[in-house]
């Protein structure tokens, strides 16, 4: 119900709001205001897209685990869409999310509500413990080095 309320209650709050600040501003600095920040919002979802793809490469390739900076990035994303959409209040709230203790509080917030399943909670079957012997046979092959220079049929060697 609360999200419910919440959605009838964000276009009443844009609305007075624009009536309020069009009062103060006028027709066109209120719609140039508008123009803007939605301008902005979207250079800002392109210009933090591409820096975040590069970041995660980064992340990856150095073996660092990248979800601390993939829910930096998606925060930015969200003040991004909220800075595109039309309204005062959602720029106020777009704005906000730029302001990096803001954003890394509601990172940590929405990290204390997540919950990871154990390790290995998705298998299904028999688990192997630790003292498990799995018993096989194996041949030592050692490398040929003729059989090593001869081509492959793959190169023009």
């Amino acid at each position: 119900m609360p999200i419910a309320a919440a959605l009838l209650i964000w276009p009443l709050i844009e609305i007075a709001l624009f009536v309020t600040v069009g009062g103060w501003l006028g027709l066109w600095a209120t719609l140039a205001i508008v123009l803007g920040t939605g301008i902005a919002g979207v250079l800002l979802m392109r210009w933090r897209g591409l820096k975040a793809v590069a970041d995660l490469r980064r992340q990856v390739r150095d073996m660092r685990n990248p979800l601390a900076m993939v829910a930096d990035q998606a925060v930015f994303m969200l003040a991004g869409v909220l800075l595109v959409l039309p309204g005062f209040f959602t720029d106020v709230l777009g704005l906000l999310l730029l302001v990096p203790p803001v954003r890394y509080a509601l990172v940590a917030m929405a990290a204390r509500r997540v919950v990871v399943p154990p390790s290995g909670g998705g298998r299904r079957g028999p688990q192997r413990g630790e003292d498990d012997v799995i018993e096989g046979d194996y041949q030592e092959v050692s490398p040929d080095a003729d059989r090593l220079r001869k081509p492959s049929g793959w190169t023009q060697d």
